[in-house]
């Protein structure tokens, strides 16, 4: 590097806006936070710089690097301030596929700011190019290059390496980083020879830094993002081809020109006996009440207290003893529905893309029309429910005749007093205003609990909201809702909360069918039957048997022993995930906490 560079304004204009857009994550000051682990985050960012620079070499290189994260300054802007995160995995998905014309109704009258912005920050970026050559590229040809290079990437092998290798104890544990582009097979086998090699990583020398802080680091952890992101798509593929060459071989027993609609809304950590339909003390489901042909389905459980765990069962034939294994060799009703004639909707206010959603997006995937609406992750800044309402909206105005729409909401998931807006805050104290509280100290106990029913509250409403718009259809329209799995809420003398603790407060779950009267005159049987087994021994592995079973739905292998809406339903064993998969009608509940707990000696091994 010529040594008049060094003085060169130019170098110190580079150096100035580069050091600028390193400054992404404390704009959280502007709302009075600073970002956690701050010194680290700078001296990381720091590190970043001093490291890209010695392995591309010149700022010719590196500054090429830099072009995504300069055009993707204002989308890492838009959604820390509005949504309290910067671009994750999951909004790389919706970035990825979103076509033109989708971004363009998206942004509406925002199109032209958007494209004004874009070519700002392009002609930015150009003019910063022509200040790098100016000064010749900067290039780093020195020797210390080589040390400065290894510098940088020592903390990143050694994290790497503790991860697949592991630490030794007594040292915490060491951060995750997602993996998923390796098999669990490929894994084991790098993990078993590097340990023989060497072995664990020493507690002493892991890096003071996890995947997470680095990912939030700008705009290096623009890269991090992006293989994690890349990582999750080679995991959906791995899922997806399990099942690629599956048919049902489905069929609908009526005419292709007789019109049907069916919904299915997937709910989310809604706890049954917190349902006033249920019989629950407080009214927190006025709406749901008081609604005509609405049949609550009063003994459903979930396999699973776990949403990326039970929501596969529930929309597939997925046995629930096959719950913890990775994807499936089937496909969901959304496949069947299509083989049958139906267009198929995936509406979503879950995430797309990460450790908990991946498995849900390889079946939303199989749908015509794929939305997935939650930009804010489960923060409080995160959409309501109510943003399913327009698409839904959409869908219902296809001229499709037989359609099929999934609405998968967001429902009661924890922070709860994020989940519903101030009209809906009716039983105090609440938390609602508050950003973090403090979930495990008790004092919060009921504030906690009174959150809870007012999202269940808000829930209520969104569902009754649904349903009056079936209402205006005017051909048979059914719904069904089901909750993916329940939540603790430190009852009694409990000193557990949210989920995962095999209680019976988290596997039994609300559901219901609802009905219009014109569908009651087609199908007069089915309703006798819904009727019939609404006290019925229900779980989740019957929805997928049922929901094809409503549309008249055949297929060469049904199994119509487990659709409650048919004269042939028996009763199966119900296993839940507790301490081994239990059979939940032969087990006991222990304590305030009413865990499941098996009658048996052991409950049945588990299926991985």
């Amino acid at each position: 590097m010529p040594h008049s560079n060094l003085r060169s304004p130019k170098l110190w204009l580079v150096a100035f806006c580069y050091a600028l857009l390193s400054t992404v994550p404390w704009l959280s000051l502007l709302n009075g936070q600073a970002p956690d682990q701050s010194v680290l985050l700078m001296s990381l960012t720091a590190i970043s710089w001093v490291g890209m620079w010695a392995m591309t070499g010149s700022l010719r290189w590196l500054h090429w690097v830099m072009l995504p994260a300069v055009l993707l300054l204002p989308v890492e802007i838009y959604l820390r301030q509005f949504y309290g995160q910067g671009i994750s995995t999951h909004h790389l998905g919706i970035i990825a596929e979103t076509s033109p014309r989708e971004a363009a109704e998206f942004l509406g009258s925002k199109l032209w700011l958007a494209g004004a912005g874009l070519l700002m920050l392009t002609g930015f970026w150009y003019f910063l190019w022509r200040q790098i050559k100016a000064l010749e590229w900067l290039p780093w040809r020195h020797w210390s290059r080589w040390p400065a290079l290894a510098l940088a990437l020592l903390p990143l092998f050694i994290f790497q390496y503790g991860y697949r290798v592991g630490v030794q104890a007594g040292s915490g544990s060491s951060a995750s980083v997602s993996a998923h582009a390796f098999s669990q097979v490929q894994l084991e086998v790098i993990r078993n020879w590097l340990s023989k090699k060497t072995g664990p990583l020493p507690g002493w020398a892991r890096p003071p830094f996890d995947d997470e802080l680095a990912m939030r680091s700008w705009p290096f952890g623009l890269i991090l993002r992006g293989i994690d992101f890349w990582n999750e798509r080679m995991y959906l593929e791995q899922l997806s081809e399990k099942s690629r060459n599956f048919t049902f071989g489905a069929r609908a027993a009526l005419s292709k020109d007789e019109p049907q609609l069916v919904i299915m809304v997937i709910g989310e950590s809604s706890r049954f006996d917190r349902w006033g339909l249920n019989g629950y003390e407080r009214d927190t489901t006025p709406n749901l009440s008081a609604m005509e042909n609405l049949v609550p389905l009063t003994d459903m459980i979930t396999a699973v207290s776990a949403t990326r765990l039970s929501v596969p069962i529930i929309v597939s034939r997925k046995p629930a003893a096959q719950g913890l294994q990775a994807g499936f060799a089937e496909k969901s009703f959304l496949s069947a529905y299509r083989e049958a004639g139906f267009k198929t909707y995936w509406i979503s206010n879950q995430m797309s893309f990460g450790q908990f959603d991946t498995p849900t997006s390889v079946f939303a995937k199989e749908a015509d029309v794929t939305q997935f609406l939650n930009l804010g992750g489960y923060t409080n800044q995160s959409n309501l429910d109510e943003v399913l309402l327009p698409p839904l909206q959409n869908a219902l105005n296809d001229p499709a005749q037989k359609k099929l729409i999934v609405l998968h909401t967001l429902g009661n998931h924890w922070n709860y007093s994020h989940r519903y807006p101030a009209s809906f805050d009716h039983w105090k104290p609440s938390l609602f205003g508050v950003s973090n509280p403090a979930y495990t100290d008790l004092r919060n106990k009921d504030a906690l609990n009174n959150s809870y029913d007012n999202s269940v509250l808000y829930t209520d409403w969104f569902l009754s909201e649904v349903i009056q718009r079936l209402k205006g259809v005017t051909i048979p329209v059914s719904m069904m809702y089901v909750a993916d799995h329940g939540q603790t809420l430190y009852d009694d003398s409990c000193n557990l909360a949210f989920h995962g603790h095999n209680t019976q407060y988290e596997f039994h779950i609300p559901a219901f069918v609802w009905y219009s009267d014109l569908y009651a005159d087609q199908f007069p049987e089915k309703i006798k039957q819904l009727h019939r087994h609404r006290t019925a021994r229900l779980s989740t592995e019957n929805v997928f048997h049922t929901l094809l079973d409503m549309a008249e739905i055949r297929y060469p292998d049904e199994n119509l022993s487990r659709s409650f809406v048919s004269a042939a339903w028996r009763p199966h064993i119900r296993y839940v995930d507790s301490y081994g998969w239990t059979d939940y009608d032969n087990a006991s509940l222990r304590g305030d906490c009413r865990e499941v707990i098996a009658n048996r000696d052991k409950p049945v091994k588990k299926k991985r």
